[in-house]
């Protein structure tokens, strides 16, 4: 005896496969309309961040879809209705969500936000001012575009249901499941390392796609002991994100006089020539603890000048350092010399720099080696200017020679121009423009700044380095060598809080 399927069951068993390959063909142009939040991000910057992307935004964005069709679709193949009624619900229902993913994505690109709740004030606020500007043609055209979608859909519902049979013969849904599942599971396993770790490339994907939890498993990780919850919480309290999106610089308006009569003159040295007899015979006094922490050359040049860390320079490329702004406005003649032309114009567009050293100028800072700055020194009188020299760059610790009535017994390369501002009589708030201090009357007994990604604090004989993860690592300065000194917790948050302060 012949058993055979009844014709229902080969009508509902022909929907199923045909929806199992609708929603196919929907998670390709899903994952595509997904790559806008991709290129709206920064890059992961490591493989393992990349690996990551990649499994995430397959993995999440198939499992999104694919669980859109177990709800909203795969119950309508059981039902005994046609399946032309079916495929048109079907291609309503993926059209409207694909539509709503679009303009998620288009969301996120413009104001980093998705599509929830909290942000519904932000969504009506920016609609309130768009929906004003749009009149009913444009509304139909964008009507028109929707209809266009629709009908997309329903091409591609009808074009899979004729071929349905035919797509039945390759056998690629074990391959194609097993890659989606691969990406969802390895991206999870991962993120839950990550967060154990507070690894950065791949943490700060938290928020790229919409409905995106990932795994995380602290607690059970700290019950089993393969995690010590007390530190992961301190590490977590330390950790900072090095991507600057906007800033607020300066922070509030300066508003100060500075005295026009007076000149100045602000040295920092580019290399580690020894310059000891020049600034021994200039009768210069020497702050031994200074500390030049800028990675590179521009990192230099823009800590130097702003009087924040390097971790700004970025985002200062189109601003004017306030002490030249200053000095423009109240017409003193200023200049910045880089010895190194490579480093002038190409990287501070705004930043008009000199091409020699003119004497006649008011106001000079130079970023020149250590040859040249024997050669100023001895060249200029220097009875009648405010001097400051530094050195350091490229080596642990450095000096600081002025003969300005400076206090402080410790200073970095933020701590200059905010100096020598308020030695030429600008009486505003320091901590308007910058993340130094006035040595003049100093009010910190520490230091904070960056060299690279690595927040760098200097507190007494220690420095304390911080990655982003909040993995840190404390040196004697005096000898080093590493410390086992207890971590001053209070200390670092609050210098990473004063480190980022201009960052909104």
């Amino acid at each position: 005896m012949i058993l055979a399927e009844s014709p229902r069951r080969q009508r509902v068993t022909k929907l199923v496969n045909w929806g199992h390959w609708f929603a196919l063909a929907n998670i390709v142009i899903a994952i595509i309309i997904a790559s806008v939040y991709v290129v709206s991000s920064p890059a992961p910057g490591t493989g393992l961040g990349t690996f990551y992307l990649f499994a995430n935004w397959f993995g999440h964005i198939g499992f999104l879809t694919f669980f859109g069709f177990v709800i909203f679709i795969l119950p309508l193949c059981y039902l005994d209705v046609s399946q032309r009624t079916i495929k048109t619900i079907a291609s309503a229902v993926s059209a409207l969500g694909l539509a709503v993913l679009a303009f998620d994505a288009l969301l996120f690109n413009r104001t980093g936000f998705h599509l929830t709740h909290s942000s519904a004030n932000l969504i009506k606020s920016e609609a309130a001012s768009e929906f004003l500007t749009i009149n009913w043609q444009q509304w139909l055209y964008l009507l028109l575009l929707f209809v266009i979608w629709l009908g997309f859909q329903l091409m591609l519902a009808n074009a899979v249901w004729k071929r349905i049979d035919r797509l039945m013969t390759h056998r690629i849904a074990r391959p194609v499941v097993s890659f989606f599942v691969v990406c969802f599971v390895s991206g999870h396993a991962i993120h839950v390392w990550a967060d154990a770790q507070l690894y950065q490339p791949i943490i700060k994907q938290d928020n790229m796609f919409p409905l995106s939890y990932p795994a995380t498993a602290k607690t059970t990780m700290s019950r089993y002991g393969l995690l010590d919850i007390e530190r992961y919480q301190q590490r977590k309290q330390l950790q900072f994100e090095p991507d600057i999106h906007t800033i607020a610089y300066p922070s509030a308006p300066v508003y100060c006089a500075i005295d026009e009569s007076q000149s100045a003159l602000l040295l920092v040295q580019t290399d580690q020539a020894n310059i000891q007899t020049a600034v021994k015979n200039a009768d210069l006094r020497e702050i031994e603890q200074f500390f030049t922490l800028a990675s590179s050359p521009e990192g230099l040049i823009s800590s130097t000048l702003f009087g924040v860390p390097e971790l700004y320079q970025q985002s200062l490329l189109q601003e004017s350092p306030i002490i030249l702004a200053l000095a423009k406005a109240y017409g003193v003649s200023a200049q910045v010399y880089v010895e190194d032309i490579r480093f002038r114009k190409k990287q501070f567009p705004a930043v008009e720099f000199a091409t020699s050293l003119e004497n006649s100028a008011a106001l000079t800072i130079a970023f020149v080696s250590g040859e040249t700055i024997t050669s100023l020194l001895a060249q200029q009188d220097l009875s009648r200017s405010l001097v400051m020299v530094a050195t350091g760059y490229g080596a642990p610790t450095g000096s600081l020679f002025t003969n300005l009535p400076v206090t402080a017994n410790l200073a970095s390369n933020e701590d200059l121009t905010p100096t020598l501002l308020n030695a030429l009589g600008c009486a505003a708030d320091v901590s308007f423009y910058s993340t130094g201090q006035n040595l003049l009357a100093p009010k910190r007994d520490w230091l904070v700044s960056t060299s690279g990604e690595k927040v760098v604090v200097i507190y007494g004989d220690q420095r304390i380095e911080v990655l982003s993860n909040g993995s840190y690592d404390i040196t004697q300065i005096s000898n080093n060598m590493r410390s086992d000194q207890a971590l001053n917790v209070d200390l670092l948050s609050r210098a990473i809080k004063h480190l980022t302060r201009f960052m909104q």
